[in-house]
């Protein structure tokens, strides 16, 4: 079985050698891409089974790159970007991409966000029914949270919300795609509604609300969940 492909896009000659030694330690095949024509083309014909994209690329704006692909691949997406500016990072994730690191960056941190990336990328992978995030189990076939045995009881809504979560594990998620989620279309633009239902949840299941560690602010862009707990299977029998 070959190593799984990685395409880092960027144009800086100093980000691809750094990325491409950190990724072959980490066990990945690494393919370079300086232009957003090579990166289209190496995605085309190369299939990698992840991007790494920087939006500030010498012949078109990265996010033309993410549009364009869409259009013909779902391959993973991770946005490393020095651009920090909430619109820009909403849009990449609107666009399609799985994930955004800013520069600087911790490649510890990035590899790990590819390993997250690739996860949900998994083709045939079954999707877990019991998860267990910070030691709250959410039993989703039964509709059932609890932690260290006792039930917490949540509002059909924060239960919505909360599986919301449970089945994106690790990923930043807009606004805009959990409004579309819990409530549907046409409330994609109620952020309100959100952060109150946001705030109810957190109070029932974090240990401490005021420093929350399962459903954590993306200021400006969204929330990410914690990843499943290590040690703990996501997948109970």
């Amino acid at each position: 079985m070959r190593p799984q492909r990685v395409l880092v896009v960027d144009d800086e000659p100093q980000i691809q050698k750094l990325l491409k030694i950190a990724l072959t330690a980490a066990g990945y095949e690494t393919l370079l891409a300086g232009t957003a024509a090579e990166a289209l083309k190496a995605i085309a014909s190369s299939a990698p089974d992840i991007v790494i994209l920087d939006l500030g690329l010498p012949d078109r704006d990265g996010k033309d790159v993410l549009r364009d692909m869409r259009a013909f691949s779902r391959t993973p997406v991770v946005v490393l970007s020095a651009r920090d500016r909430e619109a820009e990072k909403i849009e990449a994730l609107d666009l399609g991409a799985d994930d955004y690191v800013e520069k600087p960056f911790g490649v510890g941190e990035l590899i790990a966000r590819l390993r997250v990336a690739l996860r949900h990328a998994a083709p045939h992978a079954p999707a877990p029914q019991r998860i267990v995030l910070d030691g709250l189990l959410i039993d989703l076939d039964k509709r059932l949270v609890s932690r260290d045995g006792a039930a917490i009881r949540l509002t059909p809504k924060e239960y919505d919300l909360l599986a919301v979560f449970a089945v994106n594990t690790g990923r930043v998620l807009t606004h805009r795609h959990i409004l579309a989620a819990v409530w549907g279309p046409g409330h994609v633009e109620d952020i309100q509604y959100l952060r109150v239902l946001m705030g109810q949840l957190r109070a029932k299941i974090e240990r401490d609300p005021t420093a929350p560690k399962i459903l954590r602010t993306e200021t400006g862009v969204g929330y990410r969940s914690a990843e499943t707990s290590e040690g703990e299977s996501p997948r109970e029998q």
